[in-house]
């Protein structure tokens, strides 16, 4: 055995290779679309959502650096926002509130949790 065999042993001249041109697409993609539309085939596209108002950011330096997060429904979500800028609150001093609020309410059992 002569161990491994030299795969460019007999190569001379590093080979040229060419770069083949596209070929040309036969029908215009807007016609492709048009045909696509007229016999209600579904475009692979996401659909978008509707566009929702965005918000102003919010930029408080509040030296609080905890984060809290919760699960909750879009609504409460939308609430809690519109309630903090009709405050003009950022969300903590906002939560802060709530908790003080029900801290002086005292212990009522109000809302049944599932």
């Amino acid at each position: 055995m002569r161990g491994r065999v030299n795969a460019f042993e007999n190569l001379r001249e590093a080979p040229v290779f060419e770069v083949k041109p596209k070929a040309e697409k036969p029908v215009a993609k807007d016609t492709v679309d048009r045909i696509a539309d007229d016999n209600d085939f579904p475009s692979r596209q996401a659909r978008r959502k509707g566009a929702s108002p965005a918000r102003k950011p919010r930029l408080y330096r509040t030296g609080r650096n905890r984060h809290f997060g919760v699960k909750t429904t879009d609504a409460t979500i939308e609430r809690y926002y519109r309630m903090a800028d009709e405050r003009n609150v950022p969300l903590c001093v906002l939560l802060e509130l709530a908790l003080d609020a029900l801290d002086r309410a005292g212990t009522l059992d109000l809302v049944s949790v599932p």
